[in-house]
This record gives C-alpha cells, sequence and structure tokens, in this order.
C-alpha cells in the first residue's frame, strides 16, 4: 500500500510541480506527518526532490526529472479503457484504478500531449445516462462484473416481465454491456445465449466452476446482432396518422402541407397509444380502427375529467 502511495506522490510532484505538503497529504487522504516520511523515502531512494519554506513553498522535482515509473497494474489498465467514463469505472470498483491511471499516463505524456489531454479533459463531458429517472440501482454489478472478469460460472435469482416472474438459473457470464446508462449480463445457460439486466438480478452467488468462451464468441458481435433482432421486433405494425406541420416535425416526417398523412411503424396498441397522446393535437390516427377507437376513448374520458 505505501509503494503505491509513494509512486503516485511522486506522479504528482511531476504532472503538477510544486505541491505543499498540506496539498499532498489531501490528495493521498493521509496526514501531513505521513507525507513528510513519503518524502525522506523518496529522497533517500535518490529521487532528485526538494522542499522549499515560505508562503510560496512546497515540495518539487529537481527541473528535468521525469520516473519512467509509468507501468499500469492490471486494474488500471482496465480502468483505463474507461477513462471516457469515471462514473462507469466507479460502478466497477474501479474509480481509485482510474484515478492512479490517469497519472501515470499523464505522466508519461510530452508536455504539449500533455496541455492537449487537460484541454480535452476541461472541454469535454460524456454523461451517458438519460434525463429522467433516478439511475438503476445494481447492487450485484461488482459481483458480475468479477466472474466476468475470472470466467466463474454464477447461479442468478432474477425477476423477468413474463410468468413465472422470478427464476433461478447458472449461467456462464460472458460480458458485460453497458447501453443507455443501463448494465445488461450477456451470459450462456441451458437455453443458449441470454442477455439480463443486472438491476434485475436479485440474488447472486458465484459457484467458483470455471468456464470456457464457445469456440468464435465475440462480444461486439453478439451485441449488435441482438441489437438488430430486437430493433426487427419492436415494430411489429404501421398506424396511419395524420400530422399537423409541428406533429410531423415532432415524429421527423417531410411536412406536405397543413396535413401530413404518412404511415409509422408502431410497437404495439399500447405502446402506440401511449406515444401518439403525447402528440396532443397534433396528430389524427387513421388506422388501425382498435388504435383510434382507443384513443377516442380516452379523449372523451380526458375532456369529461377537465371539463368541471
Amino acid at each position: 500500500m505505501r509503494a503505491s502511495r509513494l509512486v503516485t506522490l511522486l506522479l504528482l510532484l511531476q504532472n503538477r510541480g510544486r505541491l505543499t505538503a498540506r496539498q499532498l497529504a489531501d490528495e493521498l487522504e493521509v496526514s501531513v506527518r505521513t507525507v513528510y516520511r513519503d518524502v525522506e523515502a523518496l529522497a533517500a531512494a535518490g529521487i532528485p526532490l526538494y522542499g522549499e519554506a515560505g508562503h510560496a513553498g512546497g515540495y518539487r522535482l529537481v527541473d528535468g526529472y521525469r520516473t519512467r515509473l509509468t507501468g499500469l497494474t492490471a486494474d488500471e489498465a482496465q480502468a483505463a479503457f474507461l477513462a471516457a467514463l469515471p462514473g462507469t469505472a466507479a460502478e466497477l470498483g474501479l474509480g481509485e484504478a482510474l484515478a492512479t491511471a490517469r497519472l501515470k499516463l499523464r505522466a508519461a505524456l510530452p508536455a504539449e500531449l500533455r496541455a492537449h489531454a487537460d484541454r480535452i479533459q476541461e472541454r469535454f463531458l460524456l454523461d451517458a445516462p438519460g434525463w429522467y429517472g433516478d439511475a438503476d440501482r445494481t447492487p450485484h454489478l461488482t459481483a458480475v462484473a468479477d466472474a466476468v472478469w475470472a470466467r466463474r460460472a454464477l447461479l442468478l435469482r432474477y425477476r423477468r416481465w413474463r410468468a413465472p416472474e422470478e427464476i433461478s438459473r447458472r449461467v456462464e457470464p460472458y460480458g458485460l454491456v453497458l447501453k443507455a446508462g443501463r448494465w445488461y449480463l450477456v451470459a450462456g445457460g441451458p437455453s443458449g445465449i441470454r442477455t439480463y439486466r443486472v438491476d434485475q438480478i436479485l440474488e447472486l452467488t458465484c459457484l467458483g466452476e470455471e468456464f470456457t468462451l464457445p469456440p468464435g464468441f465475440s462480444l461486439p458481435a453478439y451485441w449488435t446482432a441482438h441489437l438488430a433482432d430486437f430493433h426487427s421486433r419492436l415494430h411489429t405494425g404501421h398506424a396511419l396518422v395524420r400530422l399537423t406541420p409541428e406533429g410531423a416535425r415532432r415524429l421527423g416526417v417531410p411536412p406536405e402541407g397543413a396535413w401530413t398523412r404518412a404511415r409509422i411503424p408502431i410497437e404495439s396498441l399500447d405502446h402506440a397509444h401511449g406515444e401518439f397522446l403525447r402528440l396532443g393535437t397534433d396528430v389524427e390516427v387513421l388506422e388501425p380502427p382498435e388504435l383510434r377507437t382507443r384513443l377516442a376513448a380516452t379523449a372523451r374520458t380526458l375532456a369529461a375529467r377537465y371539463a368541471g
């Protein structure tokens, strides 16, 4: 633990220049006295650093000195691939490793590229989840990620949308996918390869049984095919509608005048009912008759409710 802290202290000085003992203590989450001892240990090991007294003082490295101790650990290497998503790294238990990896990566860059990296960090931020709704609670995410990494089988108690709503299943976790702020587990099981929402895992037991991936399995290729299949099953019908210019704009349909007729793919009557209600008076559903009847009944109910 102390060796890692000494490396971090050295990289902080290399990256930022002069830092006071208090600043180093705050960064390392240790006492100032511990910083004094660590600085003495680095000096005894031959690291050319020195301290300056006074209001503008602090510790710094001799000008021109750069450590070559920038090799990444296994956890840091994993975290580096998630550098654009610090929240994601934290969810997987790699937040501290990511912070150290960034220090090491920055220390390894020439001054010009280091300044460029700083500008990127200052000006760009990726926040993947949507605006509405709280983030899904995924208490079992770290355990699932560990099983994926170690290639160990899991026993899941899982909640699904169709009956029976709760199932127990032995699975072999092949990979994790983060889609629109939600984690999905791709795993092999008795019915082949399936996708499970991690936030719907109710209970998890690591079985300790090792497994091997099926020959030729590719997580990106599987996920691409899974999405294509999902979208092919998503829109199973169509609705014929009339749209105002505003309605056409909101649905991405080229307007043709005061009213535009368009055939819109729909997932189901229930889903279409809710989606078209959001358009209010900017849409009139002509077909299918069942959808038109349901919308008319909802409109009558709303009119009666607000009449008083």
